[in-house]
């Protein structure tokens, strides 16, 4: 970082982990560099001409399916230079950890769902995540779940923990047609969606002559 006193400040993307009753934070994580792209794909939720009626066409059954693709590093090298003590302990273990145990059910659960197996329960509900939200700045804050996460250790200590990673996330947005619309999730997609609608009203758009078409 530019020890120039002017340097603007660098936001950091990150998710943060709520819990989906009470809406507390459980946990965020920063990213500690930010990717140099995103990928961002929208599948259109529209009816098409496969229902045989013309007149449904144009219209949409909902939102549509938007998926995140974005490629992470992490490294240790400024924590082991300064000799942090955890970094030269565990390296790089605990930021992967809290990223691993976002797909993983936790431990008490786990073992209350088998003690509920043996006391001879017919039906055990599966347990629910944690609410997961993508921040990538004030603009783009929406709910998320993770559907890919991938990691490549490219470097390790002595003790063989590593200290740099790559971290490839997939990620698809949670829309009120996933979670409805009295779930946290529900109406933080509301307010990302109306977001989007107050951006594009920013917008000036364009005029025929710019397409050169004239006379409409």
């Amino acid at each position: 970082m530019s020890g120039f006193p002017g340097s603007p400040k660098l936001i950091k993307g990150g998710v943060v982990l709520i819990d989906p009753g009470s809406g507390a934070v459980r946990r965020i994580i920063a990213l500690q560099y930010n990717p140099d792209t995103i990928t961002r794909s929208l599948q259109v939720q529209g009816i098409g001409a496969d229902s045989g009626d013309r007149s449904e066409a144009l219209r949409l059954k909902g939102p549509p399916v938007e998926t995140i693709k974005l490629d992470a590093e992490i490294d240790a090298a400024e924590q082991l230079e300064i000799a942090d003590g955890l970094a030269t302990q565990v390296g790089l273990h605990p930021q992967l950890a809290a990223l691993e145990l976002i797909v993983y059910p936790s431990s008490a659960q786990l073992q209350s769902a088998n003690s509920l197996a043996r006391a001879g329960t017919l039906e055990i509900a599966p347990a629910e995540a944690a609410l997961m939200l993508f921040i990538w700045s004030k603009q783009r804050i929406v709910p998320v779940r993770l559907t890919e996460f991938s990691i490549t250790e490219e470097a390790f200590d002595a003790a063989l923990n590593p200290i740099r990673a790559k971290l490839s996330l997939g990620l698809r947005v949670l829309s009120v047609n996933d979670i409805g619309f009295d779930h946290k999730g529900g109406s933080l997609f509301i307010s990302y969606l109306q977001n989007k609608e107050r951006l594009a009203q920013k917008f000036a758009g364009g005029a025929f002559a710019a397409l050169g078409i004239s006379g409409i």
